[in-house]
């Protein structure tokens, strides 16, 4: 679903990403992980068109991406979320989720002007898929509710939601959990298990090691700009450059911390 080729990425004299290759299968949950500053939050500003790699190639399900601009990107099928939330508070949480739809409208400005039943048709139809994408996250019950009136995990949820609407084929989750308690969590890798159930590939990234590790088919590690491991959860919490990269000496990864 994604491939991303030798990509270098340079802030001035500081190189962030230095010829990082992986691939992303398709229909997989795969887990981008490494210590702050690894070059994580980049790699998805580059896929997703955000910033523009110094060098390398990005395809995303067969065709090349590289340097093309986010709405574009979004137009061939990714779709993401970021680490801080945002979506519009003072508007409902169903109304945050069509917001996601505006691509999916069928008709034109002319076409509502003389025929306003077909307007009114294709918005019902967009509302009941927006109503349906929030019962994978367990918020259709307060779908007319304003998004500021949420709890901060179920906010980063409906964000998750409103990517969603934009009918992606790749979603990137930029550390879904931060800041929600065990039981959110909890409740969150089930939906995003149900979501990927529903045919969508995912790639997060997250530092709450159970949840990659629970969650995760495939995990890919970076460290310094530089992919250090790539295999299995298991595989990966044993490499001893992964160990050595987040604990400094030769142990075991405790997948009960946050690393």
């Amino acid at each position: 679903m994604l491939k991303l080729e030798n990509i270098v990425k340079d802030f001035g004299g500081l190189r962030v990403l230095d010829r990082l290759s992986l691939e992303v299968p398709e229909g997989t949950i795969f887990g981008l992980i490494g210590p702050n500053g690894a070059g994580k939050t980049t790699v998805f500003n580059i896929v997703s068109g955000l910033s523009r790699p110094s060098a390398g190639r990005i395809i995303l399900d067969g065709a090349e991406i590289t340097n093309l601009p986010p709405a574009a990107i979004a137009a061939r099928g990714l779709a993401r979320t970021f680490q801080n939330i945002r979506i519009f508070k003072d508007m409902s949480l169903l109304e945050n989720v069509l917001v996601g739809m505006h691509r999916l409208f069928s008709y034109s400005p002319v076409a509502m002007f003389f025929d306003l039943s077909l307007k009114r048709r294709e918005e019902r139809r967009l509302r009941e898929k927006a109503l349906a994408i929030l019962s994978l996250v367990n918020l259709a019950d307060k779908a007319r509710r304003k998004a500021e009136s949420l709890s901060y995990g179920e906010q980063r949820k409906l964000e998750l939601a409103r990517a969603l609407a934009t009918a992606p084929r790749l979603l990137l989750i930029d550390e879904p959990a931060a800041g929600m308690n065990p039981a959110e969590t909890e409740e969150l890798m089930n939906e995003i298990l149900q979501i990927n159930r529903q045919g969508y590939t995912i790639c997060l990234i997250e530092h709450d090691m159970k949840f990659v590790m629970g969650l995760c088919g495939q995990v890919a590690v970076l460290n310094f700009g530089e992919l250090i491991a790539t295999g299995t959860p298991e595989e990966v919490k044993q490499n001893a450059l992964v160990i050595e990269a987040y604990l400094g000496r030769d142990e075991e990864l405790d997948l009960n911390r946050d690393l």
